[in-house]
């Protein structure tokens, strides 16, 4: 099907949630990281690689421990997407970031503590990032304590940003936009 009107306006680098076809696909594994935290689990590094035409599916587990277990996941998760000619990727972890107070001073934490997650400013969040042919939205959810309990914690509901231009060893997973090749729709 061609693009909604709100669809085209997010493809055009403005603030909004994913397509709906998207979001029925990845709310539910966000509510199952939810209920993982909830029950006092550490969320496990996952990425779902997804083709819709099929109604295929692949989780693949990544390995965050260093650069080379880093680079090894992105190429598993590149392999798999290409085998299954995905349309999407969803990439789910638990991360360090800055308290946004602290955001404008990014460089000189980076210069002091050596790391994000070295330094007294850090903070917990569950990363969300979905990867389409068409642009990539993130969202990042700061993880809370979940009532009295020191084990079991909760997110709120992401809040997804759109990116037309991204980077990094977790981007460009997905083959070209068809746009390049030739044209195609969002779903």
């Amino acid at each position: 099907p061609a693009c909604t009107g709100d669809e085209e306006a997010m493809i055009e680098g403005q603030f909004g949630n994913p397509p709906e076809s998207y979001l029925k696909t990845i709310l539910p594994l966000v509510e199952v990281a939810r209920g993982l935290l909830e029950k006092g689990e550490t969320l496990v590094p996952i990425a779902f690689v997804g083709n819709f035409a099929t109604g295929k599916t692949a989780q693949v587990l990544l390995e965050s421990g260093n650069d080379v277990e880093k680079d090894r996941s992105a190429l598993a998760i590149r392999m798999t997407a290409d085998m299954l000619d995905a349309d999407f990727v969803f990439v789910i972890m638990e991360a360090w970031s800055l308290r946004k107070d602290k955001m404008p001073q990014m460089d000189a934490i980076l210069d002091k503590y050596g790391s994000i997650g070295a330094s007294p400013y850090r903070v917990d969040v569950v990363s969300f990032g979905l990867e389409t042919r068409y642009g990539v939205w993130m969202s990042q959810c700061e993880i809370k304590p979940k009532g009295i309990s020191k084990k079991k914690r909760t997110i709120g509901t992401p809040a997804f940003q759109y990116f037309k231009e991204v980077a990094g060893r977790f981007t460009h997973l997905l083959k070209k936009n068809p746009d390049e090749e030739g044209g195609a729709t969002l779903h």
